[in-house]
């Protein structure tokens, strides 16, 4: 299999696992052909083709796309933060005689950095899931979403891109597909285990490797606002989207019968509204969550013959 081949086919396992209709994600595709096609020439050069096929803004081949999709992928290197740091490091590897055909992060660099938050209309869906009306749900997230667009436009993008590309090392980076898969792998769990207190959904989480890990290193599940012995009723898993929604939305996820919310991290500010709410929270951890999503990733390459070396934050479990 090809790198390129490897990265699309990543991608397209995170659409299979959408919270959203398959209608809806190809409606993104179409809006993009349409938008496109519409262009002048002299700025059809400039579009980011990607669009025309991958419906994640925050996931894209940043560097030697045209060298991957003519190289056979044996061994990726892949860390949830991807700085120049980690492309001298796979750079090293390589003349120390390891194998590594490309760099993936996790977390938006290069092309998907500046755009990433417009996948944050994937939590709509989510919040209609928990009863949310829609109407409600998309005025929460595009409020968000305009505000974190607007944030995004001083980071200097191409830092990781760059070094990558003067050394010559294909980069590209996965962040929905890999969130959908834990989105996907964590409501099962709920649903499995059907826990009845806040520390029911921690034990949960102690049945899985990256959650043990991430406790050993000081970072394990915990209850942020909330007892134990909390029942913790009608429960919301949040794992995509691309970041943190509004502390608006507690009162609305209250009101449509959510009593926790289970994420991997939480801005400070969200303490006091969820507590305002009424609403417990639970931390999931943020490298261990992500981990979990890498990993379901990681699988579907083991399958066709790649391995991956972890790095920067990621820790390899393979459930194969």
């Amino acid at each position: 299999m090809k790198i390129y081949d490897a990265y699309r086919l990543a991608v397209e396992a995170g659409m299979k696992r959408d919270l959203r209709t398959h209608e809806e994600v190809r409606r993104i595709i179409e809006n993009a052909k349409a938008e496109y096609d519409s262009l002048p020439d002299y700025l059809k050069g400039c579009y980011d083709t990607e669009r025309l096929w991958n419906p994640y803004a925050d996931t894209r081949f940043s560097v030697l796309a045209d060298k991957a999709r003519e190289t056979e992928a044996e061994c990726f290197m892949w860390g949830i933060d991807i700085t120049p740091a980690e492309i001298l490091l796979a750079d090293k590897l390589v003349e120390r005689g390891k194998r590594i055909d490309a760099v993936v992060a996790h977390h938006p660099l290069g092309t998907s950095k500046t755009c990433f938050p417009e996948v944050m209309m994937q939590m709509t869906a989510m919040f209609s899931n928990m009863g949310m009306e829609k109407e409600k749900a998309d005025d929460l997230v595009t409020k968000r979403m305009e505000q974190m667009l607007r944030n995004m436009q001083g980071f200097n993008y191409n830092q990781a891109a760059d070094a990558a590309k003067i050394l010559g090392m294909p980069l590209f980076n996965i962040h929905a597909p890999a969130d959908n898969m834990v989105e996907e792998y964590l409501v099962r769990m709920v649903k499995e285990t059907d826990p009845h207190t806040l520390g029911d959904i921690i034990r949960m989480f102690y049945t899985e490797p990256e959650f043990r890990e991430a406790s050993r290193c000081n970072s394990p599940p915990n209850i942020l606002l909330g007892k134990p012995e909390d029942e913790c009723g009608k429960i919301m898993v949040k794992m995509n989207g691309g970041t943190s929604f509004s502390k608006e939305t507690y009162k609305a996820l209250a009101d449509a019968g959510v009593n926790t919310v289970v994420a991997m991290h939480y801005p400070d500010d969200h303490f006091e509204a969820a507590k305002e709410a009424g609403v417990n929270l639970i931390i999931s951890g943020h490298m261990a969550s992500d981990s979990l999503g890498v990993n379901l990733i990681c699988d579907i390459w083991e399958k066709e013959g790649i391995d991956v070396i972890s790095c920067s934050g990621f820790t390899r479990f393979s459930r194969n």
